[in-house]
């Protein structure tokens, strides 16, 4: 995978024209991370964000599969999955070097801790969404790797233990209901990243003489 690949398929992206947004003096063109775990809804609510925010916005799993021709199933029965993670941490590292997107990551990004070198180029959002409903979303979901067991929901529950405090490290931390829709979510999402944006930054402790 070459940086010429990953900028073929960003490039077109990035010729849209940016129109103000409430948020676009505070953002200054930061980036946007989403991250939570497979089914959490990052692409949809990623789109999203971009409408209203005029960002351009990226999926890394869907780049991945555009750099290297192969489905994210083939990636993992072909290579394994270190190999895959290797793959998206190259993708994530070309990615961070643009501004103004929005990008929906993989659920185990956050696993690999030289990735939040990459992610805290931007504000990171994390989608946290209750156990059942991912269940909910992810039956029949023929997709995920990680997923293709009989014991697939203890493995989903399993996962989402070992991934939560490293989800929890996010700038944003945003709550998904069951009955919430994309839109609902995405307002609240937006008014969370304004919170942020406008508290105050603390001050330093005083040195003591």
């Amino acid at each position: 995978m070459t940086l010429s690949s990953i900028y073929a398929v960003i490039s077109p992206l990035l010729a849209m024209p940016a129109q103000p947004h409430p948020l676009s003096d505070l953002l200054k063109g930061t980036n946007l991370y989403l991250i939570g775990m497979m089914g959490s809804g990052k692409s949809t609510i990623g789109h999203l964000l971009g409408r209203r925010l005029n960002y351009r916005f990226i999926d890394t799993d869907e780049l991945i599969e555009q750099t290297t021709g192969q489905t994210i199933p083939e990636i993992f029965q072909q290579h394994g999955e270190a190999s895959f993670r290797q793959i998206e941490t190259d993708v994530l590292a070309q990615v961070s070097a643009y501004t103004r997107l929005v990008v929906a990551t993989g659920g185990g990004i956050v696993t690999q801790p030289y990735n939040w070198s990459y992610l805290h180029h931007g504000l990171v959002i994390w989608l946290e969404v209750p156990l059942a409903v991912l269940q909910r979303r992810l039956q029949g979901d023929t997709g995920r790797p990680l997923l293709q067991s009989d014991g697939w929901t203890e493995r989903l529950q399993a996962l989402l233990e070992q991934r939560q405090p490293l989800y929890a490290q996010a700038d944003v931390r945003v709550t998904v209901t069951a009955q919430q829709s994309p839109k609902a979510v995405t307002r609240q999402t937006l008014e969370q990243i304004g919170q942020v944006l406008r508290s105050p930054t603390p001050e330093p402790p005083p040195i003591a003489p």
